[in-house]
């Protein structure tokens, strides 16, 4: 098949581009960044690159549109062409384009929520907090709406799970892209020659930031430190969650009070908290200590403390009230009095420049302690994030008293609320460590041998959370996740452990301890091993200290890689179903924590839909998740999206214990109970003869990058549990879905549900299931899209890298099934055909992570191909981890 010509490449692309219906905003902006990448590329000092990857590009466009064997064959042709120098040029122009392309995307969405934002019916957008109380107020009535809305929360936890394939570097220089681009849509706006000299100007700062971006490494050269990765999670409160969350708390607060928002006090609550294992989970990671833990929070503390100082700051500059026309309260003229004592000089500094200004002066003291909070200066700082708390109310209690209910109600009560939100702290930190772990050092200590160093480690863990509790408050740690809890007896360790570490003398630190029940077996066995800890005496007198309140995390992970992404998604229905109910007959407040990845084989998706398919009493108004990689950076990255992110989940967390939603879900799962068993039962039986087939796990590795994703510097977690990988259990979750991705296969988010379909077999049945089941409808979405970003002629080329035909024929006729299934069920005639927009974002990726794909194949199979013994070829093994990279882009997800 021949090349086109330059003026028929030019045709076919834009024919491609305009068949995927993009908005005409974001099509402009696409264009212009491409070009500017054209030109960069062109500049790059590397003869014929521009053309090679244009040829590369068009070929791969054709054999997308095509389909054809021979537009297929011709392109991969052109892939194997180039010199690994050339590939590995060519694979950073394909990643530099994703890193653009996600930009647009992302600008655009930003671009419609401000235009969703300008328009007076905003507040009645369908999954916002405020359209979710009104149906919930109309089913319940107002009074208990209210009292849900404001007992309420949301409780995201970043992880450091190795799943962001961006350098930091990248991520930084496409923030800076990000505000040219805000910069050249602002030009827009101005007369018709201002606009191009606006709009030449920021093109021209853009182009210097792409070739930046071009220029800049796209791979770390080591794995990040713990630390670093804490530096890398406060990036993303310094620049959005600061602010973002108490904008949030206000916008719900506006739309229900209306006209009279602002000038009484708010009817919300802050139902957010942070919380993060960064630093503080040392399951399988040797490089989280007690060290490293106490180093994260004090990287954490400083971050949120030096944001209080500065808003108390700027908003003690800007209170230049009178206190003729805003008289100070007896409480105010005390604190006053007191605060005066304390930092005399300073004190009659502010009140020289601030004559017969009362509030003002108040507030700048207020920050002046705060900042001695932070420098550690124990004659004025704060003892705790409460004192502080008193402090500003009396501050906005006397603005009340003088009339000022404006003044009390608008910035001041902002900072009040991310005081109530952060504390002194910013995120809870939560320590995960392995049952056998402790288990290990139990037995040790109990044989009163010498400690060893792991026995200490363990015990110092124990004394940092008693430190971190003193120095910032309660908040700031003691929740101990206890990973792979199979018996009563693995949560009571911690205790016991608790004890070893402080002696007989000592006080341990507050502790309340989190069971993670992560495989099948163990979901099963949750109600039970629930049962018996509540009896332990500890963990009883800790559920009384807090008001009958418990915390059971579930592991997607772990379970879906055990028995299959379908089996695993009914298992952890029944298992929350069975929790709760165990929960309410013990009158116990539970919150289910739930252990989701980024990928669809962990977990992963969109929130708000899992939310509203969750069992009758299992969420009750809180809803606690773990966020991690590039889904952090995806949901909290930018403001705009992080706000509707918080607001579309807490209306979901609203919604989902009203009388309706919880009906339909019991209803649901009575009426399909049979379906589920068919499921569970062919799904799971489909997954084991293949997982479990002998000499599975060396073809896994062999037919996917796996062995070499864990040479990519990801995180400071290793990859895998062993040094070679015989079975399933040596390998962590992240690396088995993030391999099979990369293969363009993703098998962990969907294998064995075609089977399980056609088992039922009764495709109007299905059909209904879909439109009245919400576990059936997330779970066929979720495949539905998992499936859209697979590619069968690609992975037929990496299925060959095996020696197994049996295997590969397996997984190819299962994707077929799936896919069949799935098209039906959902309508239309193709995947996605009923979500238009996430149907257009995969299609207008495709044919270019096609392109990254043959890099990769050809990077693989010379690598696959090379004399046993023989040493690693360098250029081929950084052109697929170059590829890789790329593949993560866009696809927009990893592990």
């Amino acid at each position: 098949m021949r090349e086109l010509t330059q003026t028929e490449a030019i045709d076919l692309v834009g024919r491609y581009e305009a068949e995927q219906a993009i908005p005409e905003q974001m099509r402009s902006d696409v264009r212009m960044l491409g070009t500017l990448l054209g030109q960069v590329l062109r500049e790059s000092g590397s003869p014929g690159l521009y053309e090679d990857v244009e040829r590369l590009r068009t070929a791969t466009i054709q054999a997308y549109t095509d389909e054809t064997p021979e537009a297929f064959a011709r392109a991969a042709a052109i892939a194997d062409s180039f010199t690994v120098a050339r590939a590995d040029e060519v694979a950073r122009a394909f990643t530099a384009y994703f890193h653009l392309v996600n930009l647009a995307e992302e600008h655009q969405r930003v671009r419609i929520l401000r235009e969703r934002d300008g328009r007076p019916d905003r507040e009645q957008a369908t999954d916002s907090v405020a359209a979710a109380f009104v149906r919930l107020a109309a089913e319940v009535g107002d009074d208990t709406a209210l009292r849900r809305l404001q007992n309420m929360r949301f409780h995201p936890v970043f992880t450091a799970h190795p799943t962001e394939a961006r350098r930091r570097a990248v991520s930084t220089s496409i923030r800076r892209l990000a505000a040219l681009l805000e910069e050249h849509d602002a030009s827009r706006r101005g007369g018709v020659n201002q606009q191009r000299a606006d709009q030449r100007r920021a093109e021209r700062r853009m182009l210097e930031e792409i070739d930046t971006l071009w220029r800049t490494a796209p791979l770390r050269s080591e794995k990040p430190a713990p630390t670093d990765e804490v530096r890398a999670v406060m990036a993303v409160f310094d620049d959005t969650l600061y602010t973002a969350v108490p904008h949030v708390y206000r916008r719900v607060d506006d739309a229900l009070q209306g006209p009279a928002a602002g000038g009484r006090a708010p009817v919300v609550r802050p139902f957010v908290r942070v919380g993060s294992w960064v630093g503080g989970d040392r399951d399988g990671n040797p490089f989280v200590t007690a060290s490293v833990t106490r180093k994260a929070s004090a990287i954490a503390s400083e971050h949120v403390l030096l944001g209080l100082a500065r808003t108390a700051g700027r908003i003690g500059r800007t209170l230049t009230l009178d206190a003729t026309t805003t008289p100070p309260s007896d409480a105010l003229l005390a604190l006053w009095r007191r605060l005066k004592a304390a930092d005399e000089d300073a004190a009659k500094d502010i009140a020289k420049r601030s004559p017969d200004e009362p509030h003002r002066r108040i507030v700048l003291l207020i920050a002046r302690k705060i900042e001695a909070t932070r420098a550690r200066d124990a004659d004025l700082a704060y003892a705790d994030p409460e004192h502080l708390l008193a402090d500003l109310r009396v501050v906005q209690d006397s603005l009340v008293r003088a009339g000022a209910p404006r003044q009390a109600y608008g910035h001041l009560q902002q900072l009040l609320w991310q005081v109530e939100t952060y504390g002194f702290h910013l995120t809870e930190l939560e320590v995960r460590q392995h049952s056998a772990v402790h288990a290990k050092v139990l037995a040790e200590l109990g044989s009163g041998s010498p400690r060893s160093e792991l026995a200490e480690e363990v015990l110092d863990v124990i004394r940092t959370v008693g430190f971190l509790q003193e120095r910032y408050g309660p908040r700031a740690a003691g929740r101990y996740i206890v990973s792979f809890t199979q018996s009563a007896e693995d949560l009571a360790a911690v205790h016991k452990l608790a004890a070893y570490a402080v002696g007989p003398d000592g006080r341990p630190p507050v502790l309340d301890v989190i069971p993670l029940f992560e495989t099948f077996a163990d979901l099963q066995a949750a109600p039970r091993i629930l049962a018996e800890i509540v009896e332990h005496p500890e963990f009883a007198a800790r559920l009384e200290a807090t008001g009958r309140r418990l915390e059971v995390m579930l592991g997607y992970s772990d379970s879906s890689k055990d028995v299959g992404p379908v089996a695993a998604n009914l298992a952890l229905y029944e298992a929350q179903a069975k929790i709760a109910a165990w929960a309410d007959d013990n009158r116990i407040e539970l919150t289910l924590f739930h252990g989701r990845g980024g990928a669809l084989g962990r977990g992963g998706g969109p929130a708000n839909s899992a939310i509203m398919a969750q069992p009758p009493h299992s969420v009750d108004g809180r809803f606690k998740l773990t966020e991690q990689g590039e889904v952090i950076f995806a949901r909290y990255g930018d403001p705009a999206i992080a706000m509707r992110h918080i607001d579309q989940v807490a209306a979901a967390i609203l919604l989902a214990s009203s009388p309706s939603n919880e009906e339909r879900n019991r209803a649901a799962a009575e009426k399909y109970a049979g379906v589920a068993a068919t499921l569970d039962a062919a799904s799971r039986e489909r997954f084991f003869s293949l997982v479990k087939a002998p000499g599975f796990a060396p073809w896994f590795a062999r037919v996917t990058p796996m062995e070499e994703i864990g040479l990519l510097a990801l995180g400071s977690r290793p990859a895998r549990r062993g040094l070679s990988v015989e079975s399933l259990e040596d390998l962590r979750a992240i690396p088995w879905v993030f391999a099979w991705t990369q293969a363009r296969i993703n098998l962990a988010g969907w294998f064995g549900l075609g089977t399980a379909l056609d088992a039922v077999g009764d495709e109007p049945l299905l059909q209904q299931a879909y439109q009245e089941w919400p576990l059936f409808r997330t779970l066929i979405d979720n495949v539905a899209m998992s499936l859209a970003k697979t590619d069968d002629r690609i992975a037929l080329h990496y299925l060959e890298l095996g020696d197994r035909d049996d295997l590969a024929a397996l997984v190819r006729d299962e994707m077929r099934v799936t896919r069949d299934w799935v098209v039906r069920i959902t309508g239309g005639t193709e995947l996605l055909g009923n979500k238009p927009v996430l149907q257009r974002a995969v299609k207008m990726r495709s044919p270019y992570v096609d392109a990254l794909s043959l890099l990769q194949l050809r990077a693989l199979r010379a690598l696959r191909e090379a004399p046993e013994g023989a040493p690693v070829d360098p250029e081929l093994q950084r052109l697929l981890l170059l590829s890789v990279s790329g593949v993560a882009a866009g696809l927009q997800n990893t592990g």
